[in-house]
């Protein structure tokens, strides 16, 4: 590696691998890389998504609904391996141009609806099962606010902070000293917002909380990066109360397991298509283990 400071040319040009652990995943262009139709299961929601903090936001969503009595919200979810390129296929581009995951295909409407942005499926689903979104003005507008304060923030989160310490072949102080600082900013706008709420938007439980427990909770947990200790995130009290809260919950548990293929294989649901799915993988998963 030279010594010599960078300096970016006047044109920008793709001539090498960015480099990291998701090196063959980034690439300056959009569309397919390879023709390939998604699947499709038996019911008339079908989920094409990785295990990824913005995968468990919709299973945890769907998950929630089922255990609320909602038969509509029964779905296929279907294991898109990103490592692989599967989101490149033109079947899932047809779904989500942008190729990221999640997406959504919802059958029961005249003409399959495809959804994409884990935010706007989370909005989807609450407007379609009137679920999680609130009805009053004033609450409903404070769970959107949270639930967009999410999607803006995330970024410097997982893209930022969490490249640059955890997946960059090369660490650079001031690249991670900067999403460092970022990211405490964040989670204590977070503490002091529960410091006061029960939830995120208030008394009520809703999507907001589903969108931002998946990053903020774990990470305040220690479980995001290994960066608990450098982050001090025993810090931030009332977001970890709250993260135990929402962890607790069997609808959770279950949601973050679904295409899930990393940690305890007991906790490895990679494909979903049933209830009964979850009891029949845990045993399967303990026998192998033993």
């Amino acid at each position: 590696m030279s010594d010599t400071p960078y300096s970016p040319p006047k044109i920008w040009t793709w001539t090498q691998p960015s480099g990291g652990r998701f090196a063959n995943i980034n690439r300056p262009v959009a569309g397919a890389t390879h023709e390939k139709e998604l699947p499709r299961g038996k019911h008339p929601l079908q989920l094409y998504s990785l295990g990824t903090p913005n995968g468990i936001k919709v299973t945890v969503m769907l998950e929630e609904l089922l255990a609320l009595g909602h038969q509509g919200a029964e779905y296929d979810a279907w294991l898109i391996r990103i490592n692989e390129g599967m989101q490149f296929s033109s079947g899932f581009v047809d779904v989500n141009p942008n190729s990221k995951i999640p997406a959504l295909l919802d059958y029961s409407t005249p003409q399959a609806q495809r959804v994409f942005e884990s935010g706007a499926i989370l909005f989807y689903l609450a407007e379609k099962f009137n679920a999680f979104l609130p009805t009053d003005l004033v609450k409903r507008t404070e769970c959107m606010s949270w639930l967009f304060w999410q999607m803006g923030s995330a970024p410097y989160l997982g893209g930022g902070f969490g490249h640059f310490y955890a997946y960059a072949p090369t660490k650079i102080e001031y690249a991670i000293d900067r999403f460092a600082m970022e990211v405490k900013r964040e989670l204590d706008v977070l503490n002091q917002r529960l410091a006061n709420n029960r939830f995120v938007g208030g008394d009520d439980y809703t999507i907001a909380d589903m969108a931002i427990w998946p990053w903020y909770g774990s990470l305040a947990k220690g479980e995001r990066y290994d960066s608990g200790e450098f982050l001090q995130v025993h810090e931030y009290t009332h977001v970890i109360r709250w993260a135990d809260e929402i962890e607790a919950r069997p609808a959770v548990k279950r949601g973050r397991m679904v295409n899930r293929v990393m940690g305890p294989l007991e906790m490895q649901l990679h494909e979903r298509h049933d209830a009964s799915d979850f009891e029949l993988q845990t045993q399967d998963k303990l026998q192998k283990k033993d």
